[in-house]
């Protein structure tokens, strides 16, 4: 099979996922009652593990031995050869704990150091975002007019609106993110926190945030934004300009290319958070 072929089978498949795990936190939406805790502040639901089982087991189905790293139960499969997929069940588990309708399933396939394969999908909006590697990133089902995206124009830091999030040691640990929150909504328009790091990047992807920035993230959660913003025209690094996502801590800069520079600025930061 041709990688184009390949590409295009394991987007059809990562979508297909997306949606029978999507139907499961749809249904689910206002009625989790196994609510745990990982750490402090951080949540998982029966759902986020109901999610997870089920993409896990679709990807062992349709690409036995390969590698899976999830954020409930990671690593599985024997093999990183063909890559590996990067599986977050739901993004935004304490929005969803909540009842607050901001959440998503995340899905991507990474090859080296790069997602070539990203699937972002919410539920609650039925918005569906994806991408292949070269071949740009869109909103809305393959064959059914979907909206090619496109990250925004703005390059004027002070009329951008910025997104975020914090930590989960957000308590303990004093690089915590507050200083730039603070920092960036003194000179930005506005700053957000939607508390969905792949719906944070998704929307970078369709120009309705200007810029992106977070600390010391995992690989679920931004591995199919960055692909979508990247295929969406933008600029993706970590906070020193670094290119290596992979490297953890990942700490992450997203915007067009114009914004990009002067929120790294804005950040000034390095090897601290890196």
């Amino acid at each position: 099979m041709s990688e184009a072929g390949d590409l295009a089978g394991r987007l059809t498949f990562a979508i297909r996922a997306a949606y029978e795990a999507g139907e499961i936190l749809r249904q689910g939406y206002g009625h989790a009652r196994d609510i745990g805790l990982k750490g402090e502040i951080d949540l998982v639901t029966e759902y986020d593990l109901r999610s997870e089982k089920t993409l896990v087991a679709a990807v062992e189905q349709s690409y036995p031995g390969e590698s899976i790293l999830a954020e409930e139960s990671g690593w599985s499969g024997a093999s990183e050869a063909t890559g590996r997929w990067l599986i977050d069940p739901l993004d935004g588990t304490t929005n969803f704990a909540h009842g607050l309708p901001l959440f998503c399933v995340s899905i991507a396939w990474a090859r080296g150091d790069d997602p070539w394969v990203g699937v972002v999908y919410d539920p609650v909006r039925h918005e569906l975002f994806h991408a292949v590697r070269g071949g740009g990133a869109w909103l809305g089902p393959p064959g059914q007019h979907p909206r090619r995206l496109q990250v925004s124009s703005e390059s004027d830091l002070g009329r951008s609106l910025l997104v975020t999030g914090f930590p989960y040691d957000i308590r303990t640990n004093p690089d915590n993110n507050l200083d730039h929150f603070a920092a960036f909504a003194l000179q930005a328009r506005g700053v957000r926190r939607l508390g969905s790091a792949a719906l944070d990047l998704s929307y970078v992807a369709a120009g309705r945030f200007d810029g992106y920035w977070e600390l010391r993230l995992n690989p679920w959660d931004w591995a199919a934004g960055v692909l979508l913003v990247r295929e969406a025209g933008g600029v993706v690094t970590r906070v020193d300009g670094g290119e290596d996502l992979f490297r953890p801590p990942t700490s992450l800069v997203a915007a067009n290319g114009e914004l990009h520079p002067a929120m790294l600025k804005g950040l000034g930061v390095g090897a601290k958070t890196g």
